[in-house]
């Protein structure tokens, strides 16, 4: 007897399947499922379960975390449905005795066998440690972790799009190509023509070799802020989300040689306060809408710690020197060059693991564009966003307007046309960047921000 499961694909068999009245993801067909109606499915088998004369079969399309059970009579199947397999299967929606959405196969294609013995790094039921998943970035996508994280990423940059046109930010594609290290610290990637031909004839115009091609030396950006000041100072309100990059000889768990941030620039901003607002009210609204879309992805992630929205706290401020007392009281010595990760955490601990805002930084450990504080001018009008996890996460300022205080403290000529803007209908402004990646581990208690996007780079690894 092989029950009414069975009974059900030889009422089916009588059936033309000449157009199908369902063809979407399994996003669609799980939260709206349309029970007695013939579907179509692709994807990948995540588990098979044999019995006597009935497969069962999970399958996974990538468009969410849960996965479609598929009821398959043996006399369909091949010994290319495998686990990781690729499948394209046809059949009835349907509910199973216990209730569960399941879909009794009439027809499965094997678009892509997956030889498992062949060394296909991931097994069945098991749960991989991210280090050893990281070894295989063309096909870490595969596993459970990482497509929860990137499906996170997804609805995140999502929602930060949906924050900033909700208040009538410009969006604006700053450039990857840059003559200018925005902050100063010398961590950038030079850019050549990798042909020696074109080198040498170049360079027979004149030229030397570290400006053969511009005409000037030129970097991977490591900020569009300098960017986004230009635009704003016509356009007003103003942000850019891409790209950027740091030549820094660093493996931590914190550090990436390429990243995505979050920029943005606020026209007439003339308070920090202005700025901690926006900063805020970000934070609060993408981790409630990204926690909405994406609780049963994050469960995934994480499944010991609830994500944290603090959206009824208040996020608190300190200056710079409260927290440098908040150390030493702590019995932590903080260096001339300023406060480092552990001491970050500290401060966020010792505050209740709310966010922390610290403000009104000296000014020699800051950026020369930053605005130096009205009534003490060895201070500048800086802040740094810290949180559980990573530390700093968002760090930003008011913008120095005054055309002869710049030009004291602008560090190149190259960057006169910075100095200009000051000079044309100049306005104050303010602005901050978020790295996306800290982001992503502080909202998903994400350890190693390799782990964040789906293809990291950082020193001795860029292999794909």
């Amino acid at each position: 007897m092989l029950g009414s499961r069975c009974f059900g694909y030889l009422r089916m068999a009588d059936k033309k399947f000449e157009s199908l009245k369902r063809l979407s993801n399994l996003t669609t067909v799980l939260e709206n499922p349309k029970i007695g109606e013939v579907t179509e499915v692709k994807g990948w088998v995540k588990n098979l379960r044999v019995q006597k004369e009935l497969i069962f079969a999970d399958v996974s399309d990538g468009s969410c975390g849960k996965k479609l059970q598929v009821v398959i009579p043996k006399h369909l199947t091949s010994d290319a449905l495998s686990y990781g397999s690729s499948v394209r299967i046809v059949g009835l929606l349907s509910k199973s005795p216990r209730g569960q959405i399941e879909l009794l196969a009439d027809t499965v294609n094997v678009l892509g066998s997956c030889i498992v013995s062949e060394g296909y790094p991931f097994q069945p039921r098991k749960t991989h440690p991210p280090e050893y998943v990281r070894q295989y970035l063309h096909l870490r996508s595969r596993t459970n972790y990482i497509s929860s994280i990137l499906r996170v990423r997804n609805a995140l940059t999502m929602h930060i799009y949906d924050f900033f046109r909700s208040r009538n930010y410009l969006n604006v594609h700053t450039p990857i190509l840059t003559s200018n290290d925005c902050e100063g610290a010398g961590e950038v990637f030079k850019v050549q023509p990798d042909s020696d031909e074109t080198v040498k004839a170049m360079m027979q115009e004149g030229k030397d070799r570290d400006s053969v091609y511009f005409g000037s030396n030129t970097f991977l950006t490591v900020s569009g802020q300098l960017h986004l000041e230009a635009v704003c100072r016509g356009m007003g309100n103003v942000y850019t989300l891409g790209p950027t990059f740091r030549a820094e000889n660093s493996r931590s768990r914190l550090h990436l040689s390429e990243f995505y941030m979050l920029e943005a620039e606020l026209a007439f901003c003339d308070r920090l306060e202005q700025l901690q607002e926006v900063i805020e009210d970000l934070f609060k609204y993408v981790f409630v809408k990204t926690r909405d879309t994406n609780e049963g992805d994050m469960w995934i992630i994480d499944k010991e710690n609830e994500v944290p929205s603090w959206s009824d706290k208040k996020f608190i401020t300190i200056t710079y020197e409260e927290a440098i007392n908040i150390l030493m009281k702590k019995g932590l010595n903080v260096s001339d060059e300023g406060i480092n990760k552990e001491q970050e955490l500290a401060i966020v601990d010792h505050c209740g693991k709310v966010p922390v805002f610290v403000v009104r930084w000296p000014k020699e450990l800051k950026s020369f564009y930053m605005k130096e504080c009205q009534h003490d001018n060895t201070k500048v009008d800086a802040l740094d966003l810290l949180t559980p996890v990573t530390g700093e996460v968002v760090g930003g300022s008011l913008r120095e307007d005054d055309y002869q205080n710049l030009k004291v403290k602008i560090p190149s000529e190259r960057l006169n046309w910075y100095l200009e803007l000051r000079k044309y209908g100049n306005i104050p402004t303010g602005g901050f960047g978020l790295g996306l990646e800290r982001l992503m581990q502080v909202m998903c208690n994400i350890s190693n921000i390799k782990d964040t996007l789906p293809f990291p780079r950082w020193p001795h690894n860029c292999d794909m």
